[in-house]
């Protein structure tokens, strides 16, 4: 018997109601004002404590933005679709989903992709009307780097976005799921780096020293931070990572490359267990 051929008209038609629900409800809305306003203070307060006020430099600007970026999109991300499968089973709407002609990948598929188009529709107008109002004042390789940082955050966004759907496919009830969600947030954006140190500390910088590049791309809220700060000279010294990042392998390729098995992986997990 051969397998069924994938509809993608289903996903589409899947992934369109999703994004309508959250346009519906505001999500979309809500999440690119927040992003717009933080980002303008950041931009034109974030100098203030050392007694200047106004746009500085894009770099400025960027390095501070990766900080906000950090804390809120995997919480945000996290927040809209730890409820994608979970949600419909305890509604009673799962069951007659899957009696109708669409296989469950199609139906995985679907919601993440209409999950993934509401955040990158948030973030990108968020972040994109800051970058229009700042434009008189870069130039084109601002323009470009900002782009960058955008792309970066958009792509570590669908990466916690994935981890979301896993955790929803993985979960009994809505409940365990936020719980997962808020322990997947705290334990990747707060704990993660801590471990690392206190390893490094304990260790007297022996073995895990060593390693410590290659364990940063265990988290992608890490990856997202090198691509962005790694190209700034003077902030990346102030980051440190000029000392313990290889500039072998800081390349953008590499690192995209990483971020992307993030985005692949948690879904590949998803699919697995919802079958």
């Amino acid at each position: 018997m051969s397998a069924r051929v994938i509809e993608f008209s289903q996903i589409c038609a899947i992934a369109a109601k999703e994004f309508r629900d959250r346009i519906r409800n505001r999500w979309v809305l809500a999440v690119a004002l927040v992003f717009t306003v933080f980002a303008l203070v950041i931009a034109y307060f974030g100098s203030a404590e050392h007694g200047a006020v106004g746009f500085r430099s894009i770099e400025v600007t960027i390095a501070s933005l990766v900080s906000l970026v950090i804390y809120l999109l995997p919480l945000i991300a996290l927040m809209l679709g730890y409820d994608a499968i979970v949600g419909e089973r305890e509604r009673g709407s799962l069951d007659l989903l899957l009696s109708l002609p669409i296989t469950r990948l199609e139906l995985l598929a679907g919601k993440y992709l209409g999950l993934a188009a509401a955040l990158a529709t948030s973030t990108l107008a968020g972040f994109g009307l800051v970058g229009v109002v700042l434009s008189p004042q870069l130039d084109f390789g601002g323009l470009l780097h900002y782009a960058g940082f955008m792309a970066s955050a958009l792509f570590m966004g669908m990466a916690f976005l994935s981890m979301a759907v896993a955790v929803s496919v993985v979960a009994a009830d809505r409940t365990r799921a936020s719980g997962l969600a808020i322990t997947l947030w705290f334990f990747f954006v707060l704990a993660f780096d801590l471990l690392l140190l206190g390893a490094l500390v304990a260790g007297g910088g022996d073995g895990v020293g060593a390693a410590l590049p290659y364990l940063l791309l265990l988290n992608p809220a890490d990856v997202f931070r090198i691509l962005n700060i790694f190209g700034m000279e003077d902030v990346r010294t102030a980051y440190g990572l000029a000392t313990v990042f290889p500039q072998a392998l800081a390349s953008p390729w590499l690192l995209g490359g990483v971020m992307g098995f993030w985005v692949v992986m948690p879904l590949g997990v998803a699919l697995w267990r919802f079958k």
